[in-house]
C-alpha cells in the first residue's frame, strides 16, 4: 500500500463507525472520507466495511487493516511529538501546479519566493489534468475556467486575463488582414485538437469559424502560441503576452466572453499552513506588480 491517507481514513471510520465522525476527526469533508474508502476497497479488491443505516461496520479484512493502521498512527503521533514546532518554518517542498501557459507568471513568482525563503524546494507541475489536492499532489493550484467545486478545497478568485485574436505579421503579409468576421472563411486558424474544449474563446471559434479552417490543432496551449507566432494561422492569445511580441498583430480586440477567470485552489487541510499562506501572499503581490491581477 502506498497511500497512507486512505488507510488512515479507513482506520478512523472503523474506530468511530461513521463517515461523519471520521470526517470531523480528520478535518475533511465527508465526501473525502467516502472517496478514500471507495478507492481503497477498489485497490484492494475487497470490502472493508458493511454499510448500513447506523453507519459503517468493518468486515474481517477491515478489522485487520484497522489494527495495522492503529500501530502506524501511534508511531506517527510519536514522530509528530518529536518534531513539534519545526512545521512553523517556511521550508521544505512546495508543490505548485498550473496549465503550462501560466508558466511565465509562476516561474517568476516561484523564483522570487525562493529569494525570500531559501529553505524552500520548489516542484512546479504543469499539465491539463486536474492534480488532486486531497491526495497531496499539490499544495497550490492555479486553475482557469469555471470555479472549482471540490468540497474540501479552498477556492479564491485570482484574476481575469483578457484574450484577443492575433496573427503574426508574416501570416497577414501572406493572407491579408480580415476587416470583419464575415471574411474569416478564407483564413487559417490555430485551435485545440479537442473539438469539445471548454475554453471560452474556443466556443466562440466553434460558432464563427468553419471547422475545416482550423488547420493547425494541438492539445498544448504553448504549442498553439508558438504556431500563431510562426504564422500557421490566426489564434487566441492573452493580451499581456501578445503585447510583448512586436511580430504579432491584434486582429480582434478582447471580448468579455473570451476571458477565463483564474482561481487559486488549496486543500482545506493545508490552506492555513505558514508555507502555503506565505506563497499565496507572495503570488498575489507578484501578480499585481506584473499587472496580472
Amino acid at each position: 500500500m502506498d497511500n497512507w491517507d486512505e488507510i488512515r481514513t479507513a482506520y478512523h471510520v472503523a474506530r468511530l463507525g461513521t463517515v461523519s465522525g471520521a470526517a470531523e476527526v480528520l478535518g475533511v469533508h465527508h465526501a473525502t472520507v467516502i472517496r478514500h474508502i471507495d478507492a481503497l476497497e477498489a485497490r484492494l479488491g475487497v470490502k472493508l466495511f458493511q454499510r448500513h443505516a447506523r453507519g459503517y461496520t468493518p468486515t474481517e479484512a477491515g478489522s485487520d487493516l484497522s489494527r495495522v493502521a492503529q500501530c502506524t498512527d501511534d508511531q506517527f503521533q510519536q514522530l509528530v511529538g518529536r518534531i513539534k514546532g519545526r512545521g512553523e518554518a517556511v521550508s521544505g517542498e512546495l508543490l505548485v501546479t498550473s496549465l503550462v501557459n501560466f508558466s511565465a507568471l509562476m516561474i517568476g513568482a516561484l523564483t522570487s519566493f525562493r529569494e525570500t525563503y531559501p529553505d524552500v524546494t520548489v516542484r512546479y507541475l504543469t499539465g491539463s489534468r486536474l492534480f488532486r489536492l486531497e491526495y497531496g499532489e499539490a499544495h497550490v493550484a492555479l486553475r482557469a475556467g469555471a470555479a472549482p467545486e471540490e468540497p474540501d478545497n479552498v477556492v479564491q478568485p485570482f484574476s481575469r486575463r483578457p484574450v484577443a485574436l492575433y496573427a503574426a505579421k508574416s501570416y497577414l503579409a501572406r493572407k491579408g488582414t480580415p476587416k470583419a468576421v464575415s471574411e474569416f472563411g478564407s483564413h487559417d486558424f490555430v485551435g485545440f485538437d479537442d473539438l469539445e474544449s471548454r475554453a471560452p474563446y474556443h466556443r466562440w471559434m466553434k460558432s464563427n469559424v468553419l471547422q475545416e479552417r482550423i488547420v493547425f490543432r494541438t492539445s498544448d496551449d504553448r504549442v498553439q502560441l508558438q504556431a500563431i507566432r510562426a504564422g500557421a494561422g490566426m489564434g487566441f492569445m492573452p493580451v499581456t503576452e501578445a503585447e510583448q511580441d512586436p511580430e504579432l498583430v491584434q486582429v480582434l480586440p478582447p471580448q468579455e466572453d473570451w476571458t477565463s477567470p483564474l482561481w487559486l485552489v488549496t486543500h482545506v487541510d493545508l490552506h492555513r499552513t505558514p508555507k502555503v499562506q506565505a506563497f499565496l501572499k507572495h503570488l498575489k503581490a507578484y501578480a499585481a506588480e506584473q499587472d496580472m491581477a
